[in-house]
């Protein structure tokens, strides 16, 4: 269940409740006339059941509530309430198969913002993705993968091709682009520095590295696994399923290939520079075309559900 919590301009209440009362799957409905202060309004609350929340969320941007007023939206961990089980058996599909788009877009656009925190997790992932490249160490691969922020930005990406929003799109790629350019010009740097401390050297990058070779010749299982891993992660998203992302991180190869061209830039060897950016390119594409198809199918069974439910609504 989710948990709205609205402030409403007064002329606009009875027909907020109107929606919200012609919602199936809504419940708990409160009105607080003259409750609010800033912005001044009608404080109405009311919990809806995942399946309705998009539907309702829509409605009331219609009304441009959200323009004049506030619309707030909490996940509900627990609630014992008879009439919260009946609506969600009258809400259509199941809770964790539903999307609630805007929701999704505002995490999107948060994980696209390029902050300080942004560059800082992408520049350490990477650095510490150079330390497991040259000591051939999986173990901090695997940790860097981890640390990584660049599945935000691919997220909002897909979020934004499936939902026609050309500024999420822009917004998302510029993140990408800058996060990993910025990313590979500190870790050379920071190659540069570890060479003249004397604790990275051409030879480590040129030994076999059995453990790591593969994040600079990319083959069709690159691709294979980055789809794979881009549809998991959009599903992950879309419902709240967080612990998921930990396996999608360190399966893809985006920040240790960044990491490799990086070291390989800093002692000139072309060869694996270029491998390691093929890796990197690859990964990202089979990404987002994997979450842009799974948020694009989750859409299209969404509609087909609710529609399915209204038709018989008509009928009933």
């Amino acid at each position: 269940m989710l948990h709205l919590r609205m402030i409403v301009p007064p002329d606009r209440t009875s027909a907020a409740v109107r929606l919200i009362e012609s919602t199936v799957g809504t419940a708990h409905l409160v009105v607080l006339p003259g409750a609010a202060r800033d912005p001044s309004g009608d404080l109405v609350l009311c919990d809806v059941a995942r399946e309705a929340g998009d539907e309702l969320l829509h409605g009331l941007r219609q009304l441009g509530i959200d323009q004049d007023g506030s619309i707030a939206v909490e996940n509900i961990d627990l609630s014992m309430s008879t009439r919260a089980d009946t609506a969600e058996e009258e809400a259509p599909g199941e809770g964790a198969d539903a999307v609630i788009w805007e929701q999704l877009a505002e995490a999107t656009h948060e994980d696209s913002t390029l902050s300080f925190t942004y560059f800082s997790f992408m520049g350490l992932a990477t650095m510490i993705a150079a330390c497991g490249v040259v000591l051939d160490n999986a173990i901090l691969i695997v940790g860097a993968m981890a640390v990584g922020p660049e599945f935000g930005p691919l997220a909002g990406v897909c979020t934004a091709i499936v939902q026609r929003a050309p500024r999420l799109a822009a917004r998302s790629l510029i993140a990408l682009l800058v996060g990993f350019a910025s990313a590979i010009l500190a870790t050379t740097l920071f190659s540069l520095l570890m060479d003249w401390m004397d604790l990275f050297s051409q030879s480590m990058l040129d030994a076999e590295r059995p453990q790591t070779s593969f994040i600079w010749q990319p083959d069709p299982f690159s691709f294979v696994v980055a789809v794979l891993a881009g549809a998991a992660g959009t599903l992950s998203l879309t419902s709240s399923k967080s612990g998921a992302m930990v396996g999608v991180a360190i399966s893809v190869t985006t920040v240790p290939a960044a990491a490799n061209a990086a070291v390989a830039l800093s002692y000139g060897e072309v060869g694996q520079m270029w491998g390691s950016i093929q890796q990197l390119l690859l990964n990202l594409l089979g990404i987002m075309l994997a979450g842009t198809a799974t948020l694009a199918l989750q859409k299209r069974l969404w509609r087909t559900q609710r529609g399915r439910l209204k038709r018989r609504l008509r009928r009933g």
